[in-house]
């Protein structure tokens, strides 16, 4: 939008709203328009990711397709990536049996 056209949407609102609302409607309209772009950045972020995750996906298939051999470095580094996201996942998922597991024990000692 222009300079132009947010004057006449200023004078047109100012003339509707009169002086006293006017601000109040403007800050509900910024609100609204905040929240539609935090809306539209969380939705481009998580398509990006699944856009991510979707060549990940497709350039294991090649390596599994390659026996894991003689592979390309586009290849090897998605493999590098996905082993230590595996590992990542496995490693909270010890810490949160481990954590479980010594929860237990210390409520069988009481």
């Amino acid at each position: 939008m222009g300079m132009w056209e947010l004057v006449v949407i200023f004078i047109v609102g100012l003339v509707v709203l009169g002086p006293e609302r006017l601000p109040v409607a403007i800050r509900t309209v910024s609100k609204w328009v905040k929240t539609a772009k935090s809306l539209a950045n969380s939705v481009k972020a998580e398509v990006s990711e699944e856009l991510r995750i979707h060549e990940l996906h497709e350039n294991l298939k090649k390596a599994e397709q390659q026996e894991l051999k003689d592979l390309s470095p586009e290849l090897q580094s998605s493999l590098t990536e996905l082993q230590k996201a595996a590992e990542s996942v496995t490693h909270s998922y010890k810490k949160t049996q481990s954590d479980t597991s010594n929860n237990q024990q210390l409520d069988e000692k009481k």
